[in-house]
C-alpha cells in the first residue's frame, strides 16, 4: 500500500467543501466563469483594508538585520503584546502576551490545542452543524469528536451537551459566529454552559476545557455582539485568525489565547509552545506577525456582507426556501425541500449553482451557501435556485 489505510477511509469521505470546489473548476472550465455560480468556499472576496498592503510594504521594505529568521515558538514579544492589549479589551479580561501564542491560521491554533490536551481516547464534543474539519483535528491526536444536537434555531441545546458528557470528556469546541449557520451564541447560552462544564468537572474530577474557535468574530450584523467566552468560564481558549475579518486566509496568521484565570494557565501555554513546534509550524509567519502588529481592530467593511447576506436571504425567500437567517459569518443554511440534502445539491448543480449539503456538517436536511461572492453571482443564480426549487414541490 502507497497510503495508510486510515487516511485512505477519511479520502474516501473527504470534505464536502473541498470536493464541490474542484467540481466547481471542472464546471467552469467547461462552461465558463461566468455561468457558473459558486457558492461552495468561504473564501472572502472582499479586497484587504489598505492599511494591510501598506503595513506589508513596510515591512518587507525592512533591513533589519536577521528580520526573517528564527524567532521564540510562540511569536515574536511585542507582536504578543499587540494581541493580548488588544485581546484584553475585546474578552474584557487582563490578557498578557504570556497567555497568547502566534500560530498558522485557526486550523493551526487548534490543532496546537488538541495536540497538547488530548490523551488516547478522550473525546472533544461539538454542536451540530460543526465545522467538517473538526472531526478530523480530534484524529489527528488520538482522540474523537462526539457531536450533539443544538436548537430548531441553531442555538446551544445545554442539556444536550450535558447528557454527553463522560468521563472521556476532555474539550467542548464552539463556534460562534458559527460556520455553517452563521449563528451567534448568547451571553446567556455560554454563561450556563460555562457553568455546566465547572459542575461537571467538579463532579468527575477533570478539569474540561472550553475552546472557542471564533475566526469570524467581527463579522456580525444588526448590531450583534459575540460575548466573551473568558467572562463565561474560566478554563477557556481561544483559537482565531485574520483570514476572514482582514481577507488574507492564505497568509495563515492567527493566534491562540489561554484564559487568564486558567488553574493550570503554565502547562496549557507550556505545552502549547512545545506543540507548535513538534507538529512542524514551528512558529507563525514572521512577515505576517509583523503586519498584523499593527492591524488589531482592522476588518474589511463588514456592512457588504451584510449587504451580500441581505440580499441573498430576500432573493431564497422569493423562491420559497425557508432557513435561519444569520447573525454572523458569511453563510447561510436553508433547509432543503426534500429530506435527500445530496440529491438537492446535485439538482443545483445541474443549473450550475454549486453549494455544500449539510450532512458534511452533521445538519442533514439542509444545505449551505457561502455568500462572499460578488452581487452578480447572487442575483444571477436566482432563476436556477427558483426552478429547483419547483421541481421538489
Amino acid at each position: 500500500m502507497t497510503i495508510a489505510e486510515h487516511i485512505k477511509t477519511i479520502q474516501a469521505g473527504s470534505s464536502w467543501i473541498r470536493r464541490m470546489f474542484e467540481e466547481g473548476a471542472r464546471l467552469k472550465a467547461e462552461h465558463g466563469a461566468e455561468k457558473v455560480f459558486d457558492f461552495s468556499l468561504g473564501n472572502p472576496n472582499l479586497d484587504p483594508p489598505e492599511k494591510f498592503r501598506a503595513t506589508l510594504k513596510d515591512a518587507l521594505m525592512s533591513s533589519e538585520t536577521g528580520y526573517h529568521g528564527y524567532m521564540p515558538n510562540t511569536g515574536y514579544p511585542h507582536v504578543r503584546k499587540a494581541v493580548a492589549d488588544f485581546l484584553s479589551k475585546e474578552q474584557q479580561a487582563q490578557v498578557t502576551e504570556n497567555e497568547v501564542i502566534m500560530t498558522c491560521g485557526a486550523a493551526g491554533a487548534l490543532n496546537v490545542i488538541l495536540k497538547a490536551i488530548l490523551d488516547p481516547e478522550d473525546e472533544v464534543i461539538t454542536p451540530a452543524p460543526f465545522f467538517v474539519e473538526y472531526q478530523y483535528y480530534a484524529d489527528n491526536h488520538g482522540g474523537s469528536l462526539k457531536t450533539v444536537k443544538t436548537k430548531p434555531d441553531f442555538n446551544l441545546d445545554i442539556d444536550a451537551v450535558s447528557a454527553a458528557i463522560t468521563q472521556k470528556t476532555k474539550a467542548i469546541l464552539i463556534n460562534s459566529p458559527n460556520n455553517p449557520t452563521g449563528q451567534v451564541y448568547s451571553k446567556e447560552s455560554l454563561d450556563e454552559l460555562g457553568a455546566l462544564l465547572q459542575e461537571k468537572g467538579r463532579k468527575l474530577n477533570r478539569t474540561i476545557y472550553l475552546i472557542a474557535d471564533e475566526p469570524y468574530r467581527k463579522i456580525v450584523f444588526d448590531g450583534f455582539k459575540v460575548p466573551s467566552i473568558f467572562k463565561s468560564y474560566s478554563e477557556s481558549i481561544i483559537a482565531t485568525s485574520y483570514s476572514k475579518d482582514i481577507s488574507i486566509p492564505g497568509e495563515r496568521i492567527g493566534f491562540l489565547a489561554v484564559n487568564p484565570q486558567a488553574e493550570f494557565k503554565k502547562d496549557l501555554t507550556g505545552g502549547m509552545a512545545l506543540t507548535n513546534r513538534i507538529l512542524g509550524f514551528v512558529n507563525a509567519p514572521a512577515l505576517m506577525q509583523r503586519a498584523i502588529a499593527s492591524l488589531q481592530g482592522e476588518s474589511v467593511d463588514i456592512s457588504e456582507y451584510s449587504r451580500k447576506r441581505d440580499l441573498l436571504c430576500d432573493g431564497l425567500a422569493d423562491c420559497g426556501y425557508g432557513f435561519v437567517k444569520p447573525s454572523g459569518a458569511f453563510y447561510l443554511f436553508p433547509r432543503t425541500p426534500s429530506p435527500d440534502d445530496i440529491k438537492f445539491v446535485q439538482a443545483l448543480q445541474e443549473e450550475l449553482i454549486l453549494a455544500v449539503p449539510g450532512s458534511g456538517f452533521g445538519g442533514p436536511g439542509h444545505f449551505r451557501i457561502a455568500f462572499c461572492v460578488a452581487d452578480e453571482t447572487i442575483i444571477n443564480a436566482m432563476p436556477g435556485f427558483k426552478r429547483v426549487m419547483e421541481k421538489f414541490k
